[in-house]
């Protein structure tokens, strides 16, 4: 099931129906015992309702923290080496793919997030701007994860390449991450053999298209969560956005008005415009 948050609150997709929710907190839903089970009931007496729209959707978070994971797979990190020769710190890329520990870095405060046809925000002082599809955990207080969603980690290239100890200021400003356009909530993740695709349109043209499974991701779920939760605490739950395996060429660049589309089934479509 599909759980969408809306400017009306929770609304549940179930098959071709979608169900408005009784007035609940979104955090305190985020965080119920058996959420699944607890939605299932809870669509038995409430109205069907139509399909949320572009507008009426916002992004499926509350008071929760964006994390992401980087170096995860292997289209990742000979970009990130190639991006950071000239900063001398290619070698760091390849250390930490092979490492036991992960990369792991904190990516946006709820106010930094957009959801499904949101505005994502172009740095001022960036020159090599792209997006990155991530499949993206939603993991609840305890550190379990309740379901995923689909993540877009945007990313300025030239300033984490120019030196890694930049990535704060290449990952982390206004409308720097989108999620959505809902949460797939499912005690499983999608099979390994899913495809994540990216599209990017300008001017209504697609200019560039990408596609990876999530079988090339060399970490595993289970492994990034309890290393997110070490030593660490989330009162209201998080996300984290688990690595890009898709890269566009070197050289390209968003510009404003392009659309960005990222699809990974059983979710659906994240879109989000660059401005």
């Amino acid at each position: 099931m599909l759980l969408y948050h809306t400017i009306l609150g929770a609304a549940v997709r179930l098959g071709d129906r979608v169900f408005q929710l009784k007035e609940t907190d979104w955090d305190d839903l985020y965080n119920r015992e058996n959420l699944a089970g607890f939605l299932a009931d809870a669509v038995r007496s409430v109205p069907v309702i139509d399909a949320p729209s572009q507008d009426d959707l916002l992004a499926p978070i509350g008071a929760q923290e964006v994390w992401a994971a980087g170096v995860t797979y292997l289209r990742s990190r000979t970009a990130r080496m190639d991006e950071s020769r000239q900063g001398g710190g290619s070698d760091f890329y390849d250390r930490v793919y092979q490492a036991i520990r992960p990369e792991l870095f904190f990516k946006a405060t709820p106010q930094r997030v957009v959801g499904h046809g949101g505005t994502l925000h172009l740095r001022s002082d960036s020159r090599w701007i792209v997006p990155e599809p991530e499949l993206t955990l939603a993991i609840n207080r305890h550190g379990r994860v309740i379901g995923y969603t689909i993540g877009n980690d945007l990313s300025c290239r030239d300033i984490e390449g120019e030196n890694p100890l930049y990535l704060p200021q290449a990952k982390v400003f206004k409308n720097c991450a989108a999620i959505g356009p809902g949460i797939w909530i499912s005690d499983g993740l999608p099979s390994p053999d899913t495809a994540i695709v990216l599209e990017i349109l300008r001017e209504g043209r697609e200019i560039f298209r990408g596609t990876t499974a999530l079988n090339r991701l060399k970490r595993t779920a289970e492994e990034l969560v309890e290393h997110l939760f070490r030593d660490n605490t989330f009162p209201a739950g998080c996300f984290l956005m688990t690595g890009t395996g898709i890269v566009p060429p070197d050289g390209f660049c968003l510009i404003p008005g392009d659309e960005m589309r990222i699809t990974l089934p059983p979710v659906g479509t994240l879109m989000n415009i660059a401005g």
